[in-house]
């Protein structure tokens, strides 16, 4: 691989760090430093704004057909080179070839889908009914956007948030997860090729996360913030937004149900089921987290979805023949270690793998669990890794009431070959997004987010340039 981008980028440059300061980024399969990357600091941030300050009017005034031509040039050049962003995603990352080509193929997709809504920015004109005014209404951009990305998909998160800000005018920085910083950064000069101006996009990676990104939001030049992440620290960043009142566009944690009625189609519930759990080895807000199986059909199931997931090769990602690599980290293997052992030692049974590997990197098997009871930890929180809990119930009643029965409400997933009984399920679920007979529901053209403690406003669609607008209104009369 050519050499890797390890520095800010600030202004259309690369420089270190003010105070020099630089963190290692791992290869999860290897535990072995990649590099050392430069650990961006206050004064860094301060930089980043100047710069997107300074560039703000320029962009912003460009015509929605000349920023719609730079995104689309930005697809195509993503387009050209997925194979080398898709072995970044799998040297940082640890996800597997097939994984990291299909999320390259999703961020490029941002980008062409936003070169096509940049035009179509609609406001309307209208009279008053009882003044007679001319009301006029259109929508300007917000300002200064500041994007805080995680981990689990380095190139599409951030993807997900430059494209809908840049088409809406606004210049952006990018704070990417400390993990996984080298995908983002491997992106600017593709931005640079399609025509992006200095100073537009700025990538600020740092292991002091809280003081720069506070830092970034107490400046009253901020005017959005875009968060993908945990509840938790989403609420830290919602409490540090709020002095100044800042624009919050919040995508956090799931808790996602994936029922099977009595009437599904088995198959394609197993099918659905390893696309929604073992999609980025579970290492997803969107990943099915609770496994709710009709008692009748549960057997038939199981063995079904257990033969799908023996069939999977684990391994170093970098190897095209695997399916499964590490998960990101040892915390992350740790902690879904943890949560099959807290549900073995409260009666679940373990019907495949289950068993953390020795070695280096930090791997973790395809693992289903049955029997799992209500008091398992792992039914409240996200597992985030390769691990299916399945239970089981008994009438439709019961399972929409257990599927609320969390904090979050991100997405469901819903199998039967009844579409009214579907529809009933799915509206009577509290979630922003249904996967009905379908196992993903992440499309750039589908307004993606959640409702209760699952976040705030959308991504993709129309919507997601919205949240990088200001609605303006003009009364006049003629």
């Amino acid at each position: 691989m050519k050499e890797l981008k390890n520095q800010l980028y600030i202004n259309g440059e690369w420089r270190p760090a003010s105070d020099g300061g630089t963190f290692q980024v791992l290869d999860p399969a290897t535990e072995k430093v990649i590099t050392n990357v430069a650990s961006g600091t206050v004064d860094d941030a301060m930089l980043c704004l100047k710069a997107a300050e300074d560039a703000f009017p320029l962009w912003a005034s460009k015509s929605p057909r000349e920023r719609g031509e730079i995104l689309r040039k930005a697809f195509e050049l993503i387009t050209e080179k997925l194979d080398i962003i898709s072995n970044l995603i799998t040297l940082e990352n640890g996800k597997g070839a097939s994984d990291a080509i299909g999320e390259a193929r999703y961020a490029a997709e941002f980008f062409r889908w936003y070169a096509e809504e940049a035009v179509r920015s609609e406001g309307h004109l209208g009279m008053a009914p009882s003044t007679g005014a001319r009301v006029l209404v259109h929508q300007k951009p917000a300002g200064i956007s500041v994007l805080v990305t995680p981990w689990n998909y380095p190139a599409a998160m951030g993807a997900r948030k430059i494209g809908p800000a840049l088409a809406a005018g606004c210049p952006v920085i990018i704070k990417p997860a400390s993990e996984t910083p080298l995908t983002m950064l491997a992106l600017m000069p593709i931005l640079e090729k399609a025509g992006v101006p200095p100073g537009v996009v700025n990538v600020l990676p740092s292991r002091s996360s809280g003081s720069v990104v506070g830092a970034i939001l107490r400046d009253r030049r901020t005017k959005v913030v875009s968060f993908t992440g945990s509840t938790e620290v989403g609420r830290q960043i919602l409490h540090a937004a709020a002095d100044n009142v800042i624009k919050p566009a919040m995508e956090l944690g799931g808790n996602a149900p994936f029922i099977v009625c009595e009437d599904a189609n088995l198959e394609a519930a197993a099918d659905g089921l390893m696309v929604a759990k073992m999609r980025n080895l579970g290492e997803a807000c969107t990943a099915a987290n609770r496994i709710y199986v009709h008692e009748n059909v549960e057997l038939e199931f199981v063995e079904r979805f257990i033969k799908k997931m023996a069939k999977l090769k684990m391994g170093n990602g970098s190897d095209a023949s695997i399916d499964v690599g590490p998960l990101v980290n040892a915390e992350t293997r740790d902690k879904v270690d943890y949560f099959v052992r807290d549900a073995v030692s409260k009666g679940a049974k373990i019907n495949l793998g289950g068993k953390k590997p020795e070695g280096k990197g930090f791997f973790y098997p395809p693992t289903v669990l049955t029997n799992v009871p209500d008091s398992a930890d792992c039914l409240s929180d996200e597992i985030f890794g390769p691990v299916a809990a399945i239970q089981t119930f008994n009438s439709e009643m019961e399972i929409i009431e257990r599927a609320n029965n969390t904090e979050y409400g991100l997405v469901a997933y819903v199998y039967t070959t009844d579409l009214k009984r579907g529809m009933n399920i799915s509206e009577n679920l509290e979630f922003g997004m249904i996967g009905l007979n379908r196992g993903l529901v992440s499309d750039p053209a589908a307004p993606f987010g959640g409702v209760k403690q699952s976040g705030l406003g959308r991504e993709g669609s129309k919507e997601g340039m919205l949240e990088f607008q200001e609605t303006q209104y003009i009364s006049t009369e003629w």
